[in-house]
């Protein structure tokens, strides 16, 4: 047996050691490792305006941490009825806060008063999350109609403040707030309740940016204007409006699985917002990991360098979606002076006034000139294109990610590719060695390609995994009831991404991957050819 092979072998062991029998893995269901609200925890109540089982004066710590994870869920925290979009709906003058800093609330309601209740997303026995403050009864108002600022069709709510909410005590974590119309309907309010430190913490980045260029609260998004046409779209778009839907549609889709499943295992954890990284870039300093959630695609330039700076020293980093690091975006004030805008004009860069000084900045897609720099230099894949449909089929099954799960090399788990996907691609800048941990053939738009699961690590010693694919984090609740029909993604998938998942974190929240697990094994070529296409012979 050769040191690699042997490595791989006790890599794949030292993970299993957690005492999961392999040989029941693929028949275990996801909601097993996920959804256990039918344990019975009890929720909780609270009086007027408190928090409800704090601890005063105390602040964060991986001790109280622990006994965070610990404490009693609150399995009532899910929104019963939407109701009507003016029902009630509102929006924080802050994408997040540190640990006792207060934030404005704007509210609009139809109903004559609401209360609103912060809840802390994690495991909690299943729960999901915990009510950590509950306010009183707030008198209601319906505010006036947003603000459209013609130059970039920028919507603003330009509300006046309803209350300001106190996070004294609040641990860190990403929160949801619910508020409750007396008329019965609810919606939610992300916030994410920031760390100052990641040092020895595994670092999870919300991907607020994101959030907003798809938010189409008051007829206008990055994507489409009022009559639903490109041409008509936002150029730059504000956090001074709700988010639409049930207000946290991207949070509750794409990252809370991956929330839940991180708190569960129990690794030390950090918390902030790709915004936040841009603004002070400290907090990346000694983190074992960076994990990128499910959809991450706009980032500003400041927070790739930032993010790469971290590889490059040590830091370990996870990207589980696709498309991510997509759009090149900046960052504006308001009136008020706070950064509250996210600005990118994508084909039309160079109607950008600001390019007239700042001739190298645009705000077009990462990989296009001026200053071109594609994603791969970073993620390791490429995004190549949406829509599709396809299984997800394993290639490297001796690689310690897939410790555990029992797969053998072309075993398929149907849907998983989707809806977005991202592929190595030989002739665009990577990080070496790369290593092709699942090659899954798809078809988009009558067009034959592949999804790529990849990992690859660098000389400071960091490992970096992609998924390759939108769905993992999705994933995470098939075969649960969460989250609707997860696109008809079965249990069996859900136990798979799971275990998949824990492996990455677990291995890299102890350190550099590379100086402890099997380096990544440049297999590209041989998975690819020499001329960039795929050399395996597929069934699609």
């Amino acid at each position: 047996m050769d040191d690699d092979v042997e490595g791989r072998d006790r890599a794949a062991r030292d993970i299993a050691a957690d005492g999961f029998d392999r040989r029941r893995f693929l028949g275990v269901t996801a909601a097993g490792a996920f959804s256990l609200a039918a344990y019975g925890v009890t929720g909780c109540d609270s009086s007027t305006g408190v928090r409800p089982g704090a601890e005063p004066g105390r602040t964060e710590s991986e001790p109280s941490a622990a006994r965070e994870r610990r404490r009693t869920g609150s399995p009532d925290w899910r929104i019963r009825s939407e109701g009507p979009p003016d029902a009630i709906e509102g929006y924080a003058d802050k994408v997040s806060v540190l640990p006792g800093e207060a934030f404005g609330l704007y509210v609009s309601t139809t109903a004559p008063g609401f209360r609103a209740s912060a809840y802390r997303i994690g495991w909690y026995g299943g729960a999901q999350a915990r009510l950590v403050w509950r306010s009183g009864r707030v008198a209601g108002r319906h505010q006036h109609r947003p603000r459209l600022k013609s130059g970039t069709r920028t919507v603003q709510a330009d509300w006046e403040r309803t209350t300001a909410v106190p996070t004294g005590g609040w641990p860190e974590g990403a929160y949801l707030l619910r508020l409750d119309a007396e008329s019965g309907h609810q919606r939610y309010v992300p916030m994410i309740v920031r760390s100052a430190s990641a040092s020895g913490k595994t670092l999870l980045v919300h991907a607020v940016a994101t959030w907003q260029a798809y938010n189409r609260w008051g007829d206008y998004s990055l994507y489409e204007g009022k009559d639903g046409g490109y041409g008509s779209r936002s150029l730059a778009v504000s956090f001074d409006r709700p988010y639409d839907k049930n207000g946290a549609e991207k949070f509750m889709v794409y990252e809370r699985a991956a929330v839940v499943l991180a708190e569960r295992l129990g690794i030390p954890l950090a918390y902030t917002t790709g915004v936040d990284i841009h603004r002070a870039p400290s907090v990346l300093r000694g983190a074992t990991t960076v994990v990128s959630l499910g959809h991450d695609e706009y980032w500003t330039p400041e927070q790739r360098r930032y993010v790469t700076r971290a590889r490059d020293a040590g830091t370990n980093l996870v990207f589980l979606g696709a498309n991510t690091c997509f759009r090149r975006v900046r960052l504006e004030p308001l009136e008020t002076g706070s950064v509250r805008t996210v600005v990118c004009y994508k084909s039309d860069y160079k109607d950008d006034p600001y390019l007239v000084n700042h001739p190298t900045m645009p705000t077009n897609d990462f990989r296009s000139p001026p200053a071109a720099q594609p994603e791969s230099s970073l993620t390791g894949v490429l995004y190549e294109g949406y829509p599709t449909d396809a299984p997800y089929v394993v290639h490297g099954t001796d690689h310690w990610i897939f410790a555990g799960t029992g797969v053998k090399r072309r075993d398929s788990f149907d849907h998983l590719v989707g809806v977005e996907y991202d592929r190595v691609m030989p002739q665009t800048p990577a990080p070496g060695p790369m290593e092709i941990v699942a090659h899954s053939p798809l078809v988009c738009k009558g067009r034959s390609s592949h999804s790529d699961s990849a990992y690859y690590t660098v000389p400071s010693g960091a490992g970096v995994f992609a998924t390759g694919t939108m769905r993992w984090v999705e994933a995470l609740m098939a075969g649960t009831r969460e989250n609707g029909g997860n696109h008809g993604m079965d249990a069996r998938t859900g136990a798979f991404v799971t275990r998949a998942t824990e492996n990455v974190l677990r291995a890299f929240a102890a350190g550099p991957a590379a100086k402890r697990m099997p380096p990544a094994r440049d297999n590209v070529r041989s998975v690819y050819g020499h001329n960039g296409h795929t050399t395996e012979k597929t069934d699609r």
